[in-house]
């Protein structure tokens, strides 16, 4: 259960997606000056070390940020800007997980709320967060997000952003997705949640994305759906695709994605197979 860790994938092509789509709410949300709870269900160690430990593993920030950094263009610029603060020199050597990247980018009236289960993982975050200089601002919970998340909804003032990035080690966190979405719903239907999963050839993976619509549609919530593929390679092993679904989003997300997908596309191809999609419904 415990043989999963995210320095193994750290900056890589799942991230880029990931953390681009996160980046891109965060902002929108925080154009009003209210409060605004963030929540990371699966937060990880929250910022990694690429020049050794698990990321030299699978070495996947080499396919991944390392790319985006070699190119130069507007669509990029935020999330090269979170990157580029964690590293003192042009060398890439840390990169920061989505903990650091809400941590970063809070307001003195935001807060963020992190759940970490893995025993090794909640270490290295406390001790992570602990460093930040609004450490004041961040809850870390050495808890399952799945069931902690029930707890926290609705948040005060109503305003929150739920990423929801589980491993997908074991067959259950597809379930629990979908089960902790529609309770998370019930709670907060008018949330921003934010969920990644990984495109694998399992019956798991392939169902995901049509069960999770099917909740939305019995709470009548609007989605947007971007994913990435870098490369079709039947029988490879490592991950080659990957999915944002975003309830509740931003008017401007869908805009701003048509705009940076086919660049994202572009600079991560690994083959010809490259692709992206990108679709929404409106309620």
């Amino acid at each position: 259960m415990f043989s999963y860790r995210h320095a193994f994938h750290a900056g890589g092509h799942a991230d880029m997606l990931k953390h681009l789509v996160l980046i891109e709410l965060i902002h929108y949300l925080q154009e009003k000056p209210g409060a605004i709870t963030f929540i990371d269900t699966h937060a990880g160690a929250g910022i990694y070390k690429l020049q050794d430990g698990f990321s030299q593993v699978s070495k996947e920030a080499q396919l991944g940020i390392e790319r985006l950094a070699a190119k130069v263009m507007p669509a990029f610029e935020n999330l090269l800007q979170q990157v580029q603060f964690e590293n003192q020199t042009e060398q890439l050597s840390i990169y920061p997980g989505s903990p650091f990247i809400l941590a970063r980018l809070l307001r003195p009236q935001d807060r963020l709320k992190l759940f970490e289960l893995h025993p090794k993982e909640i270490l290295i975050l406390q001790g992570n967060v602990a460093q930040l200089p609004n450490a004041q601002q961040i809850d870390v919970y050495t808890s399952n997000g799945f069931s902690g998340l029930k707890a926290l909804l609705p948040p005060l003032g109503r305003r929150g952003l739920i990423l929801i990035d589980p491993a997908y080690e074991d067959k259950n966190d597809y379930r629990l997705l979908e089960t902790t979405l529609a309770e998370g719903l019930q709670r907060f239907a008018t949330g921003c949640f934010a969920l990644w999963y990984p495109i694998l050839p399992r019956r798991e993976s392939i169902a995901l994305v049509d069960r999770l619509k099917k909740v939305l549609a019995n709470y009548s919530r609007p989605w947007l759906q971007a994913e990435l593929r870098v490369a079709n390679v039947p029988g490879e092993r490592r991950l080659q695709a990957s999915g944002m679904l975003i309830v509740n989003p931003p008017w401007t997300l869908k805009e701003k994605l048509a705009l940076a997908l086919p660049e994202l596309k572009t600079a991560l191809a690994q083959d010809s197979k490259a692709s992206f999609h990108l679709s929404s419904a409106e309620v």
